[in-house]
């Protein structure tokens, strides 16, 4: 017969467990669409030989592993090196009825001198800002999704879809979401710079209508950086660390409104 301190024990571990996301969490309600960035002609950040649209696809197919493995429907925008319009990557996430759309790029800096000093992961929600940092990172990134579209189109855009929960619950996940990428990573890599949420006009998070963020896991200009964004290991951790921490805002959007 169990003791009192036993029974105590094990509640306390089985509400652990639903809390984060364990065992027995029926996942088959939750649809994530990935978008990995990128593809085809538009080969994204390039340095050392090495270029982002392939790099954002071998951790999409990671994390599309993940998720299934934790019982989550997943879909990917693209599963190989193809190019796809602005339109066509948010307008999935909606016609799947996905529960967030997560968008996977690579950093890069242009200033050669200071390849080696910036690094970090950093993760973003829609929003506009007026920090400088921000507004170049999403520059880069809209570059090749806007090509033909005047300043004016461009405002219009984003100003249709600043305002509301869905800014919000985005920029709940993104917290979820990086935390737990700096918690997975801190096992292996005590070093990992946590660059933190921040706020950013990415485009390719302007069409979906539902909670969205785009993750970039690293500065593919940073050669340390580089070397570990490589290795199946960093990517793993990256994989576990946005599928828990998806795992915790729909678990904690679940007790406040049933989502």
């Amino acid at each position: 017969m169990l003791s009192l301190k036993k029974i105590v024990f094990y509640l306390v571990a089985l509400l652990l467990l639903v809390g984060c996301g364990g065992p027995g969490i029926d996942r088959a309600d939750s649809l994530v669409v990935i978008d990995a960035g990128h593809g085809g002609e538009d080969c994204g950040a390039l340095c050392g030989g090495r270029q982002e649209k392939d790099l954002v696809l071998q951790i999409t197919k990671k994390l599309q592993k993940e998720f299934k493995r934790k019982g989550y429907r997943v879909y990917l925008t693209r599963s190989n090196d193809r190019f796809l319009k602005l339109g066509e990557r948010t307008r999935i996430a909606d016609k799947k009825d996905a529960k967030v759309f997560i968008s996977i790029h690579a950093n890069a800096i242009a200033n050669r001198e200071r390849f080696d000093i910036v690094e970090g992961v950093e993760t973003y929600f829609l929003q506009k800002t007026r920090d400088a940092k921000s507004q170049r990172i999403a520059a880069r990134e809209n570059q090749a999704v806007l090509q033909g579209t005047d300043e004016l189109s461009k405002n219009v855009i984003i100003d249709a879809v600043l305002n509301g929960p869905k800014i919000i619950q985005s920029h709940k996940l993104a917290i979820d979401v990086q935390g737990n990428i700096m918690k997975h990573l801190r096992n292996d890599y005590k070093d990992a710079k946590n660059g933190g949420v921040r706020p950013a006009p990415f485009y390719v998070l302007v069409g979906a209508s539902r909670p969205s963020i785009l993750v970039e896991v690293g500065y593919i200009t940073n050669s340390k950086e580089r070397e570990r964004l490589f290795t199946s290991k960093y990517q793993k951790h990256i994989a576990k660390g946005i599928v828990e921490g998806v795992g915790r805002y729909i678990d904690n959007r679940k007790r406040e409104v049933g989502f």
